[in-house]
């Protein structure tokens, strides 16, 4: 398989080695992550062009996108007062880490069977304002067209969708639970094309707890689905309150470990380090006759202190007040707003 031999340095970087907790393997990083060479560009930074997905970005780099991604996050909600602000300002980091580290994609020109290229599919389709931000950040689009948001006529619709023709966006989501099911179909057609590179797929915690999630389980493991890396993102809200409030998931670990799942746990996916470390290393265990899953825990609203931590916020759009207040607590970057 192709470029093995970053994925081997970055773990003789890393100076721990992983833990088992329960069901699943939890992955402990060293509060300060000895970044090996490769994950530094060569090129000096451009802040008013989109990260070069060629090259693997700084660190530091990274941190500005997930700064700046929040800011257009609550932009674009704002503007066109709907949409979808939480559970994008938790998976900030984890789109942030995927599209400028860890995919290997070419946003121009966008082909839609993606060979020789890296795949993602977004389940939980409702969070797309950050997978747009990032999109167009890392040269799918003009970032000015963040700006027509959910409007009439817009390429960004609410939940994304294939009809406009907005280039990243392979499949229609949102309608929950059919994510995983389409990753797993193009992984196996990866498999069957002879084409080495990886499928990952994002789904929510909340939307698990749809039968379908279930049944695609059960045939990634029994056909040993093996190119295919899932991330749930485990923030604990769903829709109408709490997870254990509505309908409780029990011991995740176990649940997937017992459908023949190879399992990592991501304590905290607000942590960027740590979501790069991850990837990297589910990427590492993939090829074992397994698919591998990433239970990551995120903060629903992470960066906006009156959005965190509640499922008030998963579908509603800020005020002006609101919207004034959550701009001042996020900081202005060099890459500017829309």
């Amino acid at each position: 398989m192709p470029h093995v031999a970053p994925y081997l340095a970055f773990a003789s970087a890393m100076s721990e080695k992983p833990r088992f907790v329960g069901d699943a393997e939890k992955v402990i990083l060293p509060k300060s992550l000895p970044l090996p060479r490769f994950l530094h560009i060569t090129q000096p930074f451009n802040p008013s062009q989109p990260l070069n997905p060629h090259y693997m970005a700084d660190i530091t780099q990274l941190k500005e996108l997930a700064a700046q991604v929040r800011r257009d996050i609550v932009r674009m909600v704002f503007n066109c007062q709907s949409g979808h602000p939480g559970g994008s300002l938790g998976c900030t980091e984890f789109f942030v880490a995927l599209y400028g580290n860890v995919l290997k994609h070419k946003p121009k020109p966008f082909k839609m069977e993606g060979k020789g290229q890296d795949l993602f599919f977004l389940s939980n389709g409702h969070i797309s304002p950050v997978w747009y931000s990032v999109l167009a950040r890392t040269g799918y689009f003009d970032v000015k067209e963040l700006n027509t948001f959910r409007k009439i006529n817009s390429r960004l619709q609410g939940h994304p969708a294939t009809h406009e023709g907005l280039p990243g966006v392979r499949v229609a989501s949102g309608s929950l639970g059919q994510g995983l099911s389409v990753a797993i179909g193009a992984a196996l057609a990866k498999r069957l094309d002879g084409d080495p590179r990886w499928v990952f797929c994002l789904t929510g915690d909340g939307e698990l707890q749809e039968g379908q999630c279930w049944e695609a389980l059960l045939f990634a493991a029994h056909h040993k689905v093996d190119n295919l890396i899932v991330t749930v993102d485990w923030n604990g809200q769903q829709i109408d309150g709490p997870n254990d409030a509505v309908i409780g998931l029990g011991n995740l670990p176990a649940k997937w470990k017992a459908f023949g799942w190879d399992v990592l746990l991501l304590e905290n996916g607000n942590d960027l380090e740590a979501v790069v470390g991850t990837l990297r290393r589910a990427k590492r265990r993939t090829g074992k006759g397994k698919p591998v899953v990433i239970l990551m825990k995120t903060e629903m609203g992470y960066g906006v202190d009156f959005m965190q931590g509640t499922h008030k916020w998963h579908g509603k759009a800020p005020n002006q007040e609101q919207f004034e207040s959550a701009m001042k607590q996020l900081a202005e970057t060099s890459l500017g707003d829309f």
